[in-house]
């Protein structure tokens, strides 16, 4: 089968054809129609995510989507011939966090699909069982390539957060994959939203998405207009940049008793906050994982009831994968990107 494979924690995926998986016990084999494409799989390929040298060579891809066309030993569901999504994490099941569907937090994680098992960066995968959730019917596969990352992350996220009509959302990153669907999750809950990004055009599309305010975070008169939206500040500040400067930005605006939500773990970047701010304005800083798969099947009902829409802006065939990878480097790709065969 065609694949995109890794060879190096770091490196850039290079074609391939290799063998067909078989489904072991406990796995289905998936035919990938579609994969998304977003900055998460570039930090997987970094090494960020687990770089054991034993998880090499390795396929990427972890938002795939596809049909089951075979089960292993000991699988009835899902069936054949059903259109699945991933789930990121290799979570037990088993433990207490698994059975509170706190899946992310699961305290026997064999890892994430796409670096301690391959993902959908080929015509076929197999993967846990577990791991394959059903794709509401009516919807296609590039659109819900968003779904498993970009669209449930922010369905988590405001849940977190506990983001309702009284709140003021400033979003910075809003313009990329989990942004523009965060805008749109805030926006559902009945909050107003400030869009916090660095290109005009792509804040620009965020206001079609729900987005009241739109900031470029490197214009002088950022703060006075966000002063001017939001006199007391944002009561919620979703940073899904995770720069060291984004974080003492999201700080410094907070409201009083508002919560500032932290998505990225890139090493090095720390948070300063003195505590004594955190007593007197009763501040609360939150850290967010990924979604659970009860969340990710409540997000794909989202999308099915036309609620939040899928952002996909490119997609391309699996050969030319690395142009969306070039692309979310350059930070020039609004939205998500996909791959398809």
């Amino acid at each position: 089968m065609r694949a995109q494979v890794l060879h190096a924690w770091g490196g850039e995926v290079t074609p391939a054809d290799v063998p067909t998986p078989a489904p072991a016990a406990g796995e289905a084999l998936v035919r990938v129609e579609a994969c998304g494409v977003g900055l998460t799989v570039l930090n997987a390929m970094n090494g960020n995510l687990g770089g054991r040298p034993e998880d090499l060579p390795r396929i990427p891809g972890h938002e795939l989507v596809g049909i089951v066309t075979a089960l292993g030993p000991g699988v009835a569901h899902p069936e054949v011939g059903r259109r699945v999504m991933a789930y990121f994490y290799l979570a037990c099941g088993g433990c207490d966090f698994c059975r509170l569907a706190h899946e992310p937090l699961c305290r026997n994680l064999r890892g994430y699909v796409g670096v301690a098992a391959d993902g959908g960066y080929a015509e076929y995968t197999a993967l846990p069982a577990g791991n394959l959730l059903p794709v509401p019917e009516g919807l296609g596969a590039v659109e819900a390539t968003a779904i498993p990352d970009a669209i449930a992350t922010p369905f988590h996220v405001s849940r977190r957060a506990g983001i309702g009509p009284a709140d003021v959302v400033m979003i910075v990153g809003a313009a990329g994959g989990v942004g523009v669907h965060m805008v749109q999750m805030a926006r559902l809950c009945g909050a107003e939203v400030i869009a916090v990004d660095l290109d005009a055009a792509k804040l620009d599309a965020t206001r079609e998405l729900g987005a009241g305010t739109t900031l470029d975070f490197r214009a002088p008169d950022a703060r006075a207009r966000l002063a001017a939206a939001a006199p007391a500040g944002p009561t919620v500040a979703i940073d899904l940049v995770g720069s060291r400067e984004t974080h003492a930005f999201c700080l410094d605006v907070l409201a009083r008793r508002g919560r500032m939500v932290v998505l990225t773990t890139f090493p090095g970047i720390t948070l300063e906050v003195a505590s004594r701010r955190l007593v007197t304005e009763e501040i609360t800083v939150l850290g967010s994982r990924y979604t659970s798969r009860w969340e990710l099947g409540e997000a794909a009902r989202l999308v099915a009831e036309g609620r939040i829409r899928p952002v996909v802006s490119e997609v391309v065939p699996l050969a030319r994968v690395t142009e969306l990878h070039a692309k979310l480097r350059a930070h020039t790709l609004f939205g998500r990107g996909a791959v398809t065969f």
